[in-house]
């Protein structure tokens, strides 16, 4: 991954937003979430379709809430690459389970 990947966030939760590089992404969006979960997120790779220069990427991520509610969250990442690296993601989850974890 460059490190100056440009990574979107889709939605309308507190996490949503474009983050312009790895750093970005992580203070942006791992760290927050961190703060709020006992263990960081365990991700599990569901799928993967590649395409030439890109690549759709289904995951889920589990942990448990500082408050003891399950974090059960879905996504799909649209990966591009150049030169073998992911140069930009859009991320999809479940904006309502994030907005309503960071609460």
């Amino acid at each position: 991954m460059s490190d100056d990947v440009v990574w979107e966030v889709t939605g309308t939760h507190p996490l949503a937003g474009v983050y312009i590089s790895k750093q970005d992404f992580i203070t942006g969006t791992i760290s927050k979430l961190n703060e709020v979960l006992e263990s960081p997120l365990s991700l599990k790779l569901l799928s993967c379709i590649t395409d030439g220069r890109s690549a759709s990427v289904e995951l889920v991520a589990n942990s448990i809430t500082k408050k003891g509610a399950d974090f059960n969250n879905r996504y799909c990442w649209v990966c591009e690459f150049e030169s073998n690296q992911v140069v930009r993601v859009r991320a999809y989850l479940d904006s309502a389970l994030v907005a309503k974890t960071l609460a």
